[in-house]
């Protein structure tokens, strides 16, 4: 029977929905297939290819060794031990010992496919869950979490010699981009615990929609030239037709546009994102579509683009030629964390910065709320992040946040939360809703938001530890930076203020010292910090 869908990933997940996975098996166990051949069934093991060309083989790439093994010219016992006494993985799942590559191999012959054919390879792996990982199976039945799922693929199904907490959060990332994409699930959340029913309609809203690209976004975040991981990247961008200017980007080419316009294709938001390798191209596309921003004054939201010049000296207006590119993640406060591919090293990386500081060319703002298929209700929950819809009650807005900027007459109604600074005087930066009353753009007292007390600024209650909180801090190491392998060096715990959040990190809270004899002044982990 024949595969169905327009893509490889496509056409995995639904040969997968019709062999009986839930949805979070299907996305587990697709995370992990992504975490060990990034899709693609002709895979041959890196380490492999490097073995046969030092052995001068004709054979040592993934294409040129799948046609050797199809016409024979690599035989059976050769395929099973690419080297003497050596065993290295091949396809989909990476089969790797001689009696499971054997399997592959005898289907395949008995077909009379190719060993890299898709449909083929994935029978084989549904006759293994269904014979030898029987168990396996079970739990991508009835998975209601990626992570459960993804797990019990990796431990039981694949047994990497790494197993660690590391990679088991990593595999379930990937699955959760797949869950993001095939799904839509009912919460921007990342960690496989959706409780959308299974079977349901899928609904997103404005704010959904931009999760939903940023999530693949985060899917990539560590991917890198040096290993070739970044392929998947290029090779989504370069299956998509037509290709921008009949270019077919290069695994070797700098990608941080490719890598924009690669999770715009994945998300299936390429009618609202431009397509393009290049920079400079890619405003040209956006201001033919009527999505280029260069306003100073304009404050971000989550999954716009924002584009950088190196050359801008910081002085007056920056029109130069844009060099890079990435995807907004977050704004807290003045600060913008963006998603890049091709940073420094060739890596997806994020990046933070000032909304609007130098280097920053302008924003290009995809109509995502054109992929809404549900409304933002507005919150009135009293506890607010960006992205929410709030009904404004004020009839004035700022220029900035502090008690000195300057104040503009405005209309009440609803608006979106673009930026919040707690520690501001009016601690809210709203853009009205179109159609919805308003005139609101600028920074507003939390006083005129229905549902949010004086005083509180992002915090409507409970135990979430937010930016200007007092809390205690236990540890005794601080760290430069939020993310893993940050510079780390030694403090004295006690009492701080919270100045920064991101939720991400692996050391997600940036700490001030307020209390006597605290030292803390960087970035800590979260299990350090309670509430004073």
């Amino acid at each position: 029977m024949a595969l169905k869908g327009k893509t490889v990933r496509e056409q995995i997940w639904k040969y997968l929905k019709a062999a009986g996975l839930s949805n979070h098996g299907a996305a587990g166990l697709m995370g992990n297939l992504f975490a060990e051949s990034r899709l693609n069934p002709k895979n041959l093991e890196d380490l492999c290819e490097r073995r046969l060309k030092e052995a001068e083989k004709p054979y040592c790439t993934d294409e040129t060794y799948t046609a050797a093994v199809d016409s024979g010219e690599i035989s059976r016992e050769e395929f099973l031990h690419p080297l003497p006494k050596k065993q290295y993985g091949y396809g989909l799942a990476q089969w790797t010992s001689s009696g499971r590559k054997a399997g592959l191999y005898d289907l395949a012959k008995s077909r009379g496919v190719s060993i890299g054919d898709l449909e083929m390879q994935l029978d084989f792996l549904a006759q293994e869950l269904s014979t030898s990982y029987k168990s396996v199976l079970a739990v991508l039945k009835s998975a209601t979490s990626v992570r459960a799922a993804s797990d019990a693929v990796l431990i039981k199904f694949e047994s990497p010699k790494d197993q660690g907490e590391a990679v088991q959060k990593k595999r379930a990332e990937y699955g959760q981009m797949y869950y993001d994409e095939f799904v839509k699930p009912a919460s921007g959340n990342t960690a496989g615990t959706s409780t959308k029913p299974e079977g349901g309609k899928a609904t997103m809203t404005e704010a959904q929609a931009r999760q939903h690209i940023l999530s693949i976004m985060r899917g990539w975040v560590g991917l890198k030239r040096a290993d070739g991981s970044h392929k998947v990247i290029i090779d989504t961008y370069n299956g998509h037709k037509p290709l921008a200017r009949s270019y077919a980007v290069k695994y070797t080419d700098a990608y941080c546009a490719t890598t924009v316009s690669a999770a715009a294709i994945q998300a299936g938001f390429d009618d609202i994102i431009p397509l393009e390798c290049g920079c400079g191209q890619m405003i040209e596309l956006a201001k033919k579509m009527g999505i280029w921003q260069e306003n100073d004054a304009y404050v971000p939201e989550p999954g716009d683009i924002v584009m950088y010049d190196w050359q801008d000296n910081g002085v007056g207006d920056n029109t130069g030629w844009p060099d890079h590119v990435g995807m907004v993640e977050t704004v807290a406060g003045n600060i913008e964390t963006v998603i890049e591919g091709n940073m420094s090293g060739g890596v997806v990386g994020r990046r933070n910065l000032q909304v609007n500081g130098r280097y920053i060319r302008g924003y290009i703002l995809p109509k995502y709320e054109s992929k809404a298929d549900k409304p933002n209700e507005p919150n009135t929950s009293g506890s607010l992040e960006v992205g929410d819809i709030v009904t404004f009650t004020g009839r004035t807005h700022y220029a900035s946040s502090y008690a000195s900027a300057k104040k503009v007459s405005c209309m009440s109604g609803q608006a979106k939360v673009t930026a919040i600074n707690k520690t501001g005087a009016h601690p809210y930066h709203l853009v009205a809703v179109s159609g919805k009353g308003s005139t609101v753009h600028g920074w507003v007292d939390a006083a005129d938001i229905q549902g949010v007390t004086p005083g509180s600024g992002s915090s409507g209650g409970g135990t979430t530890i937010k930016v200007g909180d007092t809390v205690n801090y236990s540890g005794n190491i601080h760290y430069t930076s939020s993310y893993k392998g940050a510079k780390s060096s030694s403090c004295k715990g006690g009492t701080a203020k919270v100045t920064a959040i991101n939720k991400t990190g692996a050391h997600p809270y940036h700490l001030k010292h307020t209390g006597s004899g605290c030292t803390v002044y960087g970035w800590v982990d979260a299990d350090k910090v309670s509430r004073s």
